[in-house]
């Protein structure tokens, strides 16, 4: 059990900073040691074991990964907060030990098994996962040799010192992260692990402040520094950046080589696989120039070599050949089960999968694939595997498809459906990534082999189908035009309510279970998690409660309006939410400075609300000016005049007013940094000025019964649903909830004297209380879906649903009985709020489907360009 070399540098970095963590203490190699070697102690070494590490970027992470390999037991880095993954994790590879983070709190659990585990091999150190060509994870075996000259040969090219500060924002489950972190600990350097991401304003700065002097990224790194303004600042210890994890533009590769070089560092564009430790290949920067395409040379004690489809050696340069890696940091091998990892070094060599081409200066260039496979949601699926799975099952079948979706042509009288369920068993993936076909024969070349090209040119993607097929097109269709890549989450995009309803909706629709928090979740992870769901619908579905709460206040403001009866608290209620959903989402915006962010929520509720504004102006022949400037709720108008629109439109305007407010002191980078670290405190601040507001303001400026549409009348309410999105501790809760018992207690049976009004605060306590501490809700599955469609509606109906009495129904409400009456204008305001949705949503559809064919057209052309330029 011999540990990998490069931590004995760890022992003898004495107080030069090991790890920083900015905003927290840093930790030295000395602590580090000492940590380490305490660590050690806890988990013994009697004999090698498995050692399981939920892989958070954190101290404590970091110490169990390095102590448990200086110990000579193996670990695996698994994705934190994981669940799913580490349960699989173990059902399939035992591990005698679990580090795993459980709230604030970390713990060492012994798993069954103990000593009567099978046995490890004595050269095994790490245990990663990657997709195999099933698209199920495979463990990918390191051994101690390997970690130790991938570590020695990225120090070497990098020439990396003690003095060097790396920035690692990439997770330590990946192998390119985790080489990084491994790479600086042989150097003696120091490795800095930031608490914001790239899309934080205050990364840069952080990145100044912190003096790092490395910084590694993966492609979509380098775009999110682009948007940041990264080229424009000046970083006085920046000296070298690195890229590796997926193809650059070579546009932009240019660019942060030139920029790296002008300011005297140097970029290096790299390649590597977690089958070879991370690091297989990398670009000298003073050959990037012009080669900015290449993966370039083999890294130090490495050999690249190609071979023809016979496996024989391709000499010349110029030709096409599979890629093959030769080092001493190629893996053992694959694992699937425990004892797979009682095996030995297996691999002299590592066939890539990748083709590629070596150009007259000995550099390398990927070409393609060698495989038939997609890549969907992070899972890689073989289309020889899913053709072997379904003739398993007596079904001949020939699979072509790309990395979007999976097109399956099939022989015989099997039923679609259940060809579909057979390749979702098989594969992981959901039934939206594949499309279906029977045909009568499967068309073939005179050789007797299934002519896939002929099945290529049949496939023709559906995008003006009617609905979504997976989640990528449903984000993509809610986020129209912006583009949506795999990376992006909800948040990221800058989603606001209304889309989260939307979205849920056609992810409900989709899935059978949409996991909790999947709003933080990248379109690509949660694409692979809803891949894994069951295909068996369940009988009852969780909904959040802010949807429940959505539902229930836009029926309860259609009811109060069209039957008058004394329960107007919907639009309490809806202003709650206002503050929940603003908080909940655009949050981080307005901590970050990015008032870009909050456009579109804006556009959202404002482009549909003038076009209701320009109805009454035509039918008038004035315009009402007030409802224009969106002031029409300060009292000082009358629709009666035609100076502004109905009452009724009192909400969008006070809506608007919230962000206005809330946004204004977001201006001030201090409070914004102080906002960020006390969001729940902030939210008091503010709902202390809502109070305040509240009893202070109509004393002052009476405007009779219309002060109950104005902001200081209704923008505490809004406060508190902020501050219900922060209370993440019961402490938090207690407070939340008693502050709420005085004023809304006071402003309902005190202050009142109507019971209407009572009725009003006793509704918007009782939410209160629903988001502290009925977060979701289970539902019976239709039930579910009927608030999730009513949810997504609630401002079209809120918009439109007074047309029905007063402009649909009015050649016959006279006629009507008044009990009838007030029911029809019920069911038709909700039914036209619904129309409206619908005429939306088939309105973004048609939009998304002609930007993607339009987005298609253009990758099609610039590949065809690409073409003739490679040919001359």
């Amino acid at each position: 059990m011999i540990p990998p070399a490069f931590l004995s540098a760890i022992a003898e970095g004495g107080d030069r900073i090991a790890l920083r963590f900015p905003g927290s203490a840093a930790v030295t190699y000395c602590e580090l040691d000492d940590r380490m070697t305490r660590f050690a102690a806890r988990i013994g070494n009697e004999r090698k074991k498995l050692i399981a590490i939920e892989a958070y970027s954190s101290d404590m992470a970091i110490v169990a990964y390095l102590s448990a390999l200086r110990a000579g037991h193996a670990v695996a880095m698994l994705p934190p907060g994981a669940p799913d993954v580490l349960a699989d994790f173990e059902a399939r590879f035992s591990p005698d030990l679990v580090f795993r983070r459980d709230g604030e709190r970390w713990r060492l659990t012994q798993t069954g098994g103990g000593s009567s585990h099978p046995g490890l091999h004595d050269d095994l150190a790490l245990v990663l996962m990657t997709s195999g060509s099933s698209g199920k994870p495979r463990a990918v075996r390191l051994s101690a040799a390997n970690l130790t000259a991938n570590a020695n040969s990225i120090a070497e090219y990098l020439t990396l010192q003690p003095g060097d500060c790396a920035c690692c924002i990439l997770p330590l489950h990946y192998s390119y992260g985790l080489s990084v972190l491994n790479s600086h600990m042989r150097a003696g350097a120091t490795v800095c692990l930031p608490d914001v991401s790239v899309r934080d304003p205050a990364f840069l700065s952080m990145l100044e402040e912190a003096g790092c002097t490395n910084f590694a990224g993966v492609p979509y790194s380098y775009e999110l520094l682009e948007k940041a303004g990264f080229r424009k600042r000046r970083f006085s210890n920046l000296r070298l950046m690195t890229v590796a994890g997926g193809r650059m533009c070579p546009d932009l590769v240019r660019k942060y080589n030139r920029h790296m070089g002008a300011n005297g560092g140097a970029f290096f564009a790299m390649y590597g696989q977690t089958e070879a430790t991370a690091r297989i290949a990398y670009v000298p920067p003073d050959r990037l120039e012009g080669n900015e395409d290449r993966i370039g040379v083999a890294i130090p004690d490495g050999e690249l070599s190609l071979l023809d489809e016979s496996g024989r050696p391709i000499p010349a340069s110029g030709a096409e050949g599979q890629l093959v890696y030769t080092g001493p940091n190629v893996m053992m091998g694959y694992g699937e089960t425990r004892e797979d990892l009682a095996r030995g070094h297996e691999l002299s060599r590592l066939k890539t999968g990748d083709l590629a081409m070596r150009d007259e200066n000995g550099l390398y260039r990927i070409s393609g694939r060698i495989s038939r496979f997609s890549k969907i949601a992070g899972i890689r699926t073989g289309h020889d595997f899913l053709e072997a799975a379904l003739a398993a099952k007596g079904i001949k079948a020939a699979v072509v498809g790309d990395d979007r979706f999976i097109q399956v042509f099939f022989r015989g009288d099997f039923d679609s459906d259940h060809v579909c369920r057979l390749l979702v068993e098989a594969s992981g993936l959901t039934a939206t990534h594949f499309r279906v076909c029977r045909m009568r024969e499967l068309p073939r070349l005179s050789s007797g082999k299934v002519d896939y090209a002929a099945l290529r040119q049949n496939v023709e993607a559906d995008t003006s189908s009617e609905t979504v097929r997976s989640v990528e097109e449903a984000f993509a269709q809610v986020f129209y035009p912006r583009r949506v890549t795999g990376r992006d989450s909800f948040i990221t995009l800058g989603g606001d309510s209304l889309r989260f309803v939307e979205l849920s909706l056609e992810l409900d629709r989709l899935m059978a279970a949409v996991p909790q928090g999947w709003e933080n979740m990248p379109v690509d992870a949660l694409s692979a998690g809803l891949g894994k769901t069951s295909t068996r619908k369940p009988m009852m579905r969780s909904v959040g409660i802010d949807i429940l709460l959505r539902t229930l206040a836009i029926l309860l403001v259609v009811v109060h309006h069209e039957t008058l009866w004394p329960i107007p608290g919907g639009s309490s209620v809806m202003m709650l939410l206002v503050g929940y959903s603003l908080a909940r989402f655009q949050s981080q915006a307005l901590f970050a400075g990015r008032w870009e962010a909050l456009v579109h929520p804006l556009l959202q509720v404002l482009v549909p609300y003038f076009a209701v504004v320009a109805a009454y102006a035509l039918a008038w022949g004035e315009i009402p000016w007030a409802s224009v400037t969106l002031t029409g709720n300060f009292g000082y108008a009358d629709p009666v005049r035609h100076t502004m629109i109905p009452y009724l439109y009192w909400f969008v305007e006070a809506y608007v007013q919230t962000i206005a407010v809330v946004a204004a002191p977001f201006f001030l980078p201090r409070f914004r940094r102080w906002a960020r670290t006390y969001p729940f405190e902030a939210g008091l601040v503010f709902l202390a000025f809502g109070v305040l507001a509240r009893f202070a303001i109509p004393p002052l400026i009476d405007i009779g019964n219309r002060q109950i549409f104005t902001l200081p009348w209704v923008f505490h309410g809004a406060m508190f649903g902020w501050c219900a999105a922060f209370a993440d501790t019961a402490l938090k809760r207690a407070i939340l909830l008693s502050i709420g018992a005085l004023v809304i207690g006071y402003l309902g049976f005190v202050e009142s004297v109507w019971i209407g009004t009572a009725i009003k605060y006793a509704t918007l306590f009782t939410a209160l209380a629903a988001l502290l501490f009925v977060p979701r809700i289970r539902l019976p599955k239709r039930l579910a879906a009927l608030v999730l469609t009513i949810s997504a509606a609630s401002f079209p109906i809120y918009l439109f649903h007074r047309l029905v009495p007063e402009v649909l129904m009015l050649p016959i409400v006279g006629h009507l009985p008044p009990a009838l009456s007030q029911i029809l204008s019920i069911a038709g305001g909700i039914a036209i709020g619904l129309l409206m949705r619908s005429v939306q949503q088939g309105s973004l559809r048609f939009l998304s489907a002609r930007s993607k064919n339009f987005t298609s057209l253009q990758e099609d052309r610039s590949s065809y360009g690409e073409k003739l330029e490679f040919q001359r």
